[in-house]
């Protein structure tokens, strides 16, 4: 085993999320750190800064003044990272897609590694989402340390 080995193995059981919630779906988000989930257990924990971060979960509708923030909290996060875009406002703009101001999706910003559906989707969702990621980096199937 080398150390290279023992990295992905630690970033695969433990990776690490920012919750980037902006609307209703952020509750569904919350949800899943509560006693009935518990992401916790699973060494998924939240974190409160971008810099120690490999996952950001997007949550509600990104308008045109907050996707430039958007872009910055990702380009401070570790390499490697990846996007969870979580709602129907994350992914396509939802109730406000036909708005001036609204970015009709977050794709549009960032580029986005899995899409969860749904307005609001539930806990459950978040949690398989998060469980599929940590099996795809221990199996290799996400392409590993790229820089986007």
């Amino acid at each position: 085993m080398t150390i290279h080995d023992l990295v992905e193995w630690g970033i695969s059981y433990s990776p690490w999320p920012l919750t980037f919630g902006l609307a209703c779906c952020a509750v569904e988000m919350m949800h899943g750190y509560t006693a009935r989930y518990d992401l916790d257990r699973y060494g998924i924990v939240p974190r409160p800064t971008p810099r120690q971060a490999e996952i950001i979960i997007v949550s509600g509708t990104v308008t045109n003044k907050m996707a430039p923030i958007l872009r910055n909290i990702y380009q401070q996060m570790v390499n490697p990272k990846w996007v969870i875009s979580m709602g129907s406002c994350a992914n396509g703009g939802g109730y406000y897609h036909f708005s001036y101001a609204t970015l009709r999706g977050c794709e549009r910003a960032i580029p986005v590694d899995f899409w969860i559906p749904g307005c609001p989707p539930s806990a459950e969702a978040m949690v398989f989402c998060l469980h599929t990621l940590q099996k795809k980096i221990r199996w290799h199937e996400i392409q590993k340390y790229s820089v986007r």
